[in-house]
């Protein structure tokens, strides 16, 4: 007796794919795409679409190969035609990701987000920016959630926005350079005072005059059109300005109040420091680190402890001879560490 063998012809299955998923009519349909393509075609990177499909071919389960029913596609999209639908469900669906990859992509994108925060914003008293960390530990005080459907830009200018309500934090000004009719300067003066522009320079070639100034990114283009409708054009020398960079002869009475300013941040950090802080005693199911002298918690606690900045800064102490700093103490003396740098760095 012979055997024949029963493949079935309506499964097509596929590995190493990224679904992209849209649930519509009551029926979800899926396609297969190569793995970091979608992204890429999202945001116009990739324009070849045989690039991105691993088929022009619409499925109800690319995990088990299962394809899409016609009467389901003409009820859901109006047609069957493979690759206008495939289009769509790119264009419209979810990226389906693991876990692990969710949680990566998240954590570099607020990462993204937190890095353009810190490029844009600038501390109002001391016109340096801010650090790294310290935007990462404000955004987490305010409850920032990464939206992975937005734009980090986007989505980094509502952080500011809401930073601004809790924070001294503000934007850092645009420099630009206006050149118009010098019988027009006075209706633009009228307007940078009104902005509260800062004019670093003004110099007269014949019939135009050229203004440097420093204003908030917000007013650029109300700025510019008033120029152009002045008859001049407006020239961006930089995008963000901070407090750092080469001193010049003009600045030295100002970078002298930064300095005075930052003296105060570092004498703040250090009666920070100086605050007593207490150890409860450990309790039978409770770890302690030596190292540390502080309970850290149950045996999983201990174990990331071992990987934090905390336990690190108190071995680099302990190698000195010095006494361990809690984890307050710990973040204080960093700051501290980094407002003296900075003081060297700047002053003069």
């Amino acid at each position: 007796m012979s055997r024949t063998l029963v493949q079935p012809v309506g499964q097509k299955r596929l590995t190493n794919v990224a679904v992209v998923r849209l649930k519509k009519h009551g029926n979800r349909f899926e396609i297969a795409c190569y793995k970091n393509k979608v992204l890429s075609w999202r945001s116009g990177v990739e324009k070849d679409l045989d690039e991105v499909l691993q088929s022009h071919i619409v499925y109800s389960n690319v995990a088990k190969g299962v394809l899409a029913k016609s009467k389901d596609l003409k009820a859901a999209f109006g047609m069957d035609d493979q690759t206008k639908i495939c289009l769509e469900i790119l264009e419209k669906g979810e990226l389906q990701v693991a876990g692990k990859e969710r949680e990566s992509q998240l954590s570099n994108q607020f990462r993204d987000i937190a890095t353009i925060v810190m490029q844009k914003t600038i501390n109002p008293e001391t016109q340096r920016p801010y650090t790294i960390s310290m935007i990462e530990r404000l955004m987490h005080e305010i409850h920032f959630a990464v939206d992975p459907h937005s734009n980090s830009k986007k989505q980094a200018l509502d952080v500011i926005r809401e930073l601004q309500k809790h924070f001294p934090i503000k934007r850092s000004p645009m420099r630009l350079r206006l050149t118009l009719p010098q019988d027009k300067y006075d209706s633009l003066a009228e307007k940078l005072s009104e902005w509260k522009a800062v004019i670093l320079s003004k110099d007269e070639s014949g019939s135009q005059i050229s203004v440097v100034c420093e204003i908030d990114p917000g007013m650029f283009r109300d700025c510019d059109a008033l120029v152009r409708n002045l008859q001049g054009r407006s020239e961006i020398l930089a995008i963000s300005v901070h407090g750092e960079g080469d001193i010049h002869a003009d600045d030295v009475s100002s970078s002298s109040q930064e300095t005075s300013t930052s003296t105060e941040v570092v004498q703040q950090l250090t009666d920070k420091m100086q605050k007593p802080t207490f150890v409860s005693e450990p309790t039978s199911d409770l770890k302690q680190c030596t190292t540390c002298d502080a309970v850290v918690g149950d045996a999983k606690q201990y174990r990331e402890h071992f990987k934090s900045d905390w336990h690190k800064h108190n071995l680099k102490r302990k190698t000195r001879q010095l006494p361990p700093l809690s984890a307050e103490e710990c973040a204080a003396d960093v700051e501290l560490t980094d407002s003296k740098k900075d003081l060297s760095e700047y002053s003069f």
